[in-house]
């Protein structure tokens, strides 16, 4: 399995970028997906969550601001980032899980098996 982030880049504070996430696997509609970033010194941590039903789990401080969604005919995870920033400034990752229920709480790192490269974002003030 293969993931491959794209359109990360650079913006200033209160502009909108979309990430978006191709999967190489057919089979990709039935799995856990999610977004995840890593700033600078700090640790990664989850950002936003989806189900093969669209069922979605946001990390407070992005609620309302971004979006995740997958589109299923192209194998591919979307996030829209709106109201950005300086503090979502970010390597952020898409990953994607063999089978595994719905979390109770949180993004699990261990729940998910396949990772992509990271992408990029950085928000100007």
């Amino acid at each position: 399995v293969q993931l491959v982030e794209s359109g990360g880049g650079s913006v200033q504070a209160g502009g909108s970028l979309r990430l978006s996430c191709a999967a190489s696997t057919y089979t990709y509609s039935y799995r856990l997906m999610a977004w995840f970033r890593q700033a600078p010194g700090k640790e990664r941590e989850g950002v936003a969550l989806i189900d093969s039903n669209g069922s979605t789990r946001y990390t407070e401080s992005v609620k309302g601001r971004f979006t995740i969604s997958r589109d299923k005919v192209k194998n591919t995870l979307l996030l829209q980032m709106n109201s950005l920033s300086p503090e979502d400034t970010a390597t952020y990752y898409c990953a994607q899980s063999e089978g595994v229920l719905w979390p109770p709480s949180g993004f699990p790192e261990g729940a998910f098996t396949y990772w992509g490269q990271g992408a990029l974002v950085t928000v100007s003030s």
